[in-house]
């Protein structure tokens, strides 16, 4: 099982969006160094929702070879279409990937019903350890923790991460999924309470620009260290919320471009941080000594 800070990466872009390979190879070799858990390639920070299937396989086979075995990669393989999940997935398993992070279909609002059939076939065609991720405030779908129990019951289905910042879902998903099924938290404002609750690691947003203290923070708390955990959490809290200013990953992608780690690049619909936001995300990571 892996467990700790977890970084939901960037796909670096120059300025004409197309991807940034010596920048991606610069926050691989980043994250390693900080001790980073694990790296989400191609998530939803990672621009899924832009890049066309060719370039999500390429860009998950790429950040597999950069990595070189020195840290997990999860490929994000999510999709709203059953097929195109499945061939996402089956990339990532034949590129190295180490797990796949798949969303719930997002748009077309399936039941749960429908959850359970989407992520069993995926899981059933694939032989690659699976991740659900449930955020509902994105995909208009919420996958209840009675779901995400009974797919805990298929051998690929390994963990969960779950973006609602719904606290109490972490004592009833750990009853209803047992002790070997990872429960990760995608909300970077409740991980830290989430882990100390028995949650097993943050898929994060501000890990990007925050690698070795997201790191630290994890630590502390997956070892009960409730001080020393919210003391570190504590001086990344104005950073996890002007992550949050404008849509993820508006923020982040400007906030790694002002420290000098990535180009302005990403692709519309999204576009770069407003002037007028970007005063709060510079005084945010002045202040916890990043900048």
């Amino acid at each position: 099982m892996l467990r700790g800070s977890i970084v939901a990466l960037i796909t670096p872009m120059d300025a004409n969006g197309d991807v940034d390979d010596q920048a991606l190879a610069r926050l691989v070799d980043l994250h390693v160094e900080a001790g980073t858990a694990a790296i989400v390639a191609v998530g939803t920070t990672g621009e899924s929702a832009t890049l066309d299937e060719q370039e999500h396989c390429a860009v998950i086979a790429r950040t597999v070879e950069l990595a070189a075995g020195r840290v997990p990669v999860i490929g994000g393989t999510g999709a709203n279409s059953t097929a195109e999940a499945i061939r996402l997935t089956r990339c990532a398993a034949e590129a190295g990937a180490d797990a796949a992070l798949l969303v719930t279909p997002y748009y077309n609002k399936p039941t749960q019903a429908g959850l359970i059939a989407h992520h069993r076939a995926v899981a059933e065609a694939v032989d690659i350890p699976q991740i659900l991720y449930n955020v509902p405030g994105r995909t208009a779908c919420d996958m209840l923790p009675e779901t995400t129990a009974e797919l805990a019951g298929l051998e690929r289905i390994v963990g969960l991460k779950d973006a609602t910042g719904d606290l109490a879902r972490v004592e009833r998903l750990r009853q209803l999924c047992g002790p070997d099924f990872a429960i990760y938290s995608g909300d970077d404002g409740t991980g830290c309470e989430f882990m100390l609750r028995g949650g097993d690691g943050v898929i994060s947003v501000t890990s990007n620009v925050a690698a070795r203290d997201m790191a630290a923070m994890c630590r502390a708390a997956l070892a009960g260290e409730r001080a020393e955990a919210t003391a570190i959490n504590d001086r990344l809290a104005p950073v996890h919320r002007a992550l949050f200013v404008e849509s993820n990953p508006i923020p982040v992608k400007w906030a790694l471009c002002e420290m000098g780690l990535c180009g302005n690049g990403i692709r519309l619909p999204l576009t770069w941080l407003t002037p007028e936001h970007q005063p709060a995300v510079r005084e945010a990571l002045a202040g916890a000594g990043l900048i």
